[in-house]
Order: C-alpha cells, then sequence, then structure tokens
C-alpha cells in the first residue's frame, strides 16, 4: 500500500459519533478542547465556527470541516454572538428556538482511532480542514458529502451501517484533499507526498520495511544525490530519512505490541531488526519501556490515552 493507506490502515479509523445538529433563531455554543477528531458537514443553512486566534469562519451548505484535534471551539448562528457552555452529549442536538423548522441543520461528530498511534494521524494534519462547497462540489469529497447528506435526509433500512462506510471514506479523502499539504504546509507526510521525488522513496520505504534502507538507496529511488535527497526530505518531512523509517517501525511496533498474538522475534524481524534484543533496545530508547511492559500496559488499560470518541461540533 502507499504510506497514507499504510498509517490509515494502522489507525482503524470508523465514526464513532454521528448526530443531527440543528438550531433556529439566534444562539451559540461554546465546547472545551477534546481529544478526538471532530467533523461537521452542513446540510443546509448557515452557522460561524470560532476557534481561539481566528477570524469566525462561516459554514454553509456543502460544506465539510474535520478538526483533527478538536480544540475548545464555538458555533453560532452569527458571529459576535454570545456563546452558553456546552457539554457533548451523543444524541441529536437542538439549539436556539426549540419550535419551528431549523434554519441550520448539519451532521457532525467525531472519529474513533486505534489509541496507540493515533497521534501519527493528529500530527499530520493542520489544525482545521475546511473544505467549501464551492471547492469540495465537483470532487469526490464533494460526492462523497453529496452521498451523506441524501443518506441522512432519508429513513432506508441500512441506513446507519451506509452513514459510518460514507464517513470513514470521508476521512480518508480529507486528508489527500488537494487544499493541504501544498507548499505552505507544516512540514509533514501530506506534504512529502505531494512532492513526486519524495513519494517515491517513501513508497518504497513502506513497500519494504523490513529493507536496510541506507540514505543513497533512497536517494536513488527518489532520483536525487544523496545530499540533495537528505537536505529536502528533512526540509519537507521536518526530520531526516532515517529518523522516519524509524519512528515508521516504532508505530508498526507499537500496533503488534498492543494486538498481541506475535513473539518479540516476530515483530523485529517483520519491522526490519535483526533480532528481538536489537528491536527491545531500540524500543526501550524512544518509549521510554521494553516491548514486554508496553504490551502489558496496552492490555490493562494503562497504555497512551485513547483517542476517546466525543459528540464534537455541535
Amino acid at each position: 500500500m502507499d504510506p497514507l493507506s499504510d498509517i490509515v490502515s494502522l489507525l482503524r479509523p470508523s465514526a464513532a459519533v454521528s448526530k443531527p445538529i440543528s438550531g433556529r433563531g439566534r444562539w451559540g455554543v461554546r465546547y472545551q478542547a477534546h481529544d478526538a477528531p471532530g467533523f461537521a458537514i452542513v446540510l443546509s443553512g448557515t452557522a460561524w465556527l470560532g476557534l481561539a486566534g481566528t477570524a469566525p469562519v462561516p459554514l454553509r451548505e456543502g460544506d465539510f470541516i474535520l478538526l483533527p484535534t478538536t480544540p475548545a471551539f464555538s458555533l453560532a448562528s452569527q458571529p459576535g454572538t454570545d456563546c452558553e457552555p456546552a457539554a457533548p452529549a451523543n444524541a441529536a442536538v437542538r439549539h436556539g428556538d426549540q419550535e419551528g423548522e431549523a434554519d441550520f441543520v448539519a451532521l457532525g461528530g467525531s472519529f474513533s482511532l486505534d489509541r496507540v498511534n493515533a497521534p501519527l494521524l493528529l500530527e499530520l494534519l493542520p489544525g482545521l480542514i475546511h473544505v467549501p462547497a464551492s471547492q469540495g462540489r465537483s470532487t469526490r469529497l464533494g460526492r462523497l458529502v453529496d452521498l451523506l447528506s441524501e443518506e441522512c435526509g432519508a429513513d432506508q433500512p441500512g441506513k446507519d451501517l451506509i452513514v459510518q462506510r460514507l464517513l470513514e471514506a470521508l476521512l480518508v479523502e480529507a486528508l489527500r484533499w488537494r487544499g493541504i499539504g501544498g507548499q505552505d504546509a507544516a512540514a509533514g507526510l501530506l506534504r512529502g507526498m505531494r512532492d513526486p521525488a519524495l513519494a517515491r522513496a517513501l513508497q518504497v520505504m513502506h513497500a519494504d520495511v523490513r529493507a536496510s534502507w541506507t540514505v543513497a538507496d533512497l536517494a536513488g529511488a527518489a532520483g536525487m544525490s544523496r545530499s540533495g535527497f537528505a537536505a529536502r526530505f528533512g526540509a519537507v518531512l521536518g526530520c531526516a530519512p532515517m529518523e522516519y523509517l524509524a519512528r515508521w517501525r516504532m508505530a508498526l511496533a507499537k500496533a503488534a505490541l498492543a494486538r498481541g498474538g506475535r513473539s518479540l522475534d516476530r515483530i523485529a524481524d517483520d519491522i526490519g531488526y535483526e533480532s528481538a534484543s536489537a528491536f527491545s533496545t531500540a524500543f526501550r530508547k524512544r518509549l521510554g519501556c521494553p516491548p514486554g511492559q508496553f504490551a502489558r500496559n496496552q492490555a490493562s488499560g494503562r497504555g497512551h490515552p485513547a483517542a476517546t470518541p466525543h459528540p464534537e461540533m455541535g
């Protein structure tokens, strides 16, 4: 698989919560920060999203919003509206006037990620991905939004399952949207995959993580000189090529340890270490504990905090 597919498969994203959000009249709510990616798809009307340090963003029909880390935010019918503190809820939410037809309707919720490597995805992304309908309508992402809107407006058998799968596809499509990962984006994998030369190096690395790669090998795959490749990789990805490879190997190792069922020898061989001892030393150096302890902590629930699902964005 390609690098993005590898990472998304490792994280096993799923739409943990999805719910209707609606409002009528003048209203405003404010939510505290959470640790799960939140999203919203505007089905009709307009509302304003407020994030600390930025001007309010209008959300209009057909727009898609993804907040990878879901910081504290506000949602209001008009900019400048006083916002009341609100707590997440799993059920449908109605803001403002409770009677009459809503003048704003959205589908909102959160994604659940594999807790061991959730930071791997979150580090790839900007704080806010906003795909306006005007930019997304003619794309695959726009068509997914249309399908979701259609499915949410109907009451057909299997609706919940269809919505779940469409939301998962929407997350992947958002990650490869042309509006993120460009030249002005922060260093990271998404930007690297949009660089043809670096993308070739990333592809071969992910295709054979067990190989004894050198910078020269990867430079050859990229069609660049060793020094030029190393400098460009560091500038675009934010780390050296061998550091990237080490991080990816450790991500695979953490996932394998959390799932259980494989010996240290097998895991070490699968990710390119000569022995379980060499793997254990590298793992302890990076994670601060030996692989066996990490696996036991995960099994007992004492591992890294989960990307807990929350009914975000509403």
